[in-house]
């Protein structure tokens, strides 16, 4: 089984980041089909355009634009590249990194497709960041990634816990119609409990409100798109749920610290 290095990747690099126990990969995937391989580090993984598909020996995952996953240490997996453009975006950290933060790499699942809108908006800041690259860069990155891992651990925790059936149910509902007018007495009825302890628990289990959770997906789903060119910023907000552009800049401005225009023009360089 083929065994890759640091910073070694099936594909072209465009860029690569080297800071103290961290290595930053901007790859373009150009092989049609990789066979059964696992990398010397754990590493995130991030489809920034395009589309590959990926397996391990339990699932596999369509990967669009803003996927992201995780892979612990020596974890096997194999990919499939379908025709069209792809690039993938990864952060590998050496071991030795976790164990100086006093993370243990038994506490972070082998394998997992994120989903978590908290987690991707993170994700998207550290790649953000490759496009500064300042004397601050690495304390950024840094910083943003120690987030990152604390949240993946928050949710294995939270997963592991025996929540009720209707935490889930609402994720799917909200992730699937985030586009929509959706109201406490719509998603009450559907799950069939009362408005008012449907409001008062899903902070609990969310870390916030019903809003707040919706505008991080829907932001989430924006910069997937927002490399596209021949979608305009007009066409992504009303693709993403948003009254109109202002109220969609508004949102990114408040979860990015950046426009989505400025956005934009960062991630096409």
């Amino acid at each position: 089984m083929k065994y890759l290095k640091t910073g070694q990747f099936f594909g072209e690099t465009n860029k690569t980041f080297l800071l103290n126990g961290i290595t930053l990969t901007d790859t373009e995937y150009t092989v049609e089909k990789v066979d059964w391989h696992y990398h010397e580090n754990p590493y995130f993984t991030f489809i920034v355009d395009g589309n590959v598909i990926e397996g391990n020996k339990k699932e596999t995952h369509n990967c669009s634009a803003g996927t992201l996953l995780f892979h612990n240490w020596q974890e096997a997996h194999y990919n499939v590249k379908p025709q069209g453009y792809t690039r993938g975006f990864q952060l590998e950290t050496k071991a030795d990194w976790f164990a100086d933060f006093d993370l243990k790499l038994n506490d972070f699942p082998n394998y997992t497709n994120i989903k978590n809108p908290q987690i991707k908006l993170l994700f998207y800041n550290i790649y953000k960041e490759t496009k500064f690259f300042g004397n601050e860069f690495e304390l950024s990155v840094e910083g943003l990634l120690l987030n990152v891992l604390q949240e993946l651990n928050n949710l294995r925790r939270f997963e592991e816990k025996k929540s009720p059936a209707w935490v889930k149910k609402i994720d799917e509902i909200l992730r699937e119609n985030y586009a929509e007018n959706l109201t406490v007495k719509d998603l009450s009825s559907e799950l069939n409990l009362h408005p008012i302890y449907l409001s008062r628990t899903f902070p609990k289990f969310f870390q916030c409100n019903f809003g707040e959770y919706v505008r991080r997906i829907k932001i989430e789903k924006s910069l997937s798109l927002i490399g596209k060119k021949d979608l305009s910023l007009t066409e992504i907000s009303f693709i993403c749920g948003f009254a109109d552009q202002s109220h969609f800049t508004r949102c990114f401005k408040s979860l990015m610290k950046i426009s989505p225009k400025e956005y934009r023009r960062f991630i096409l360089k």
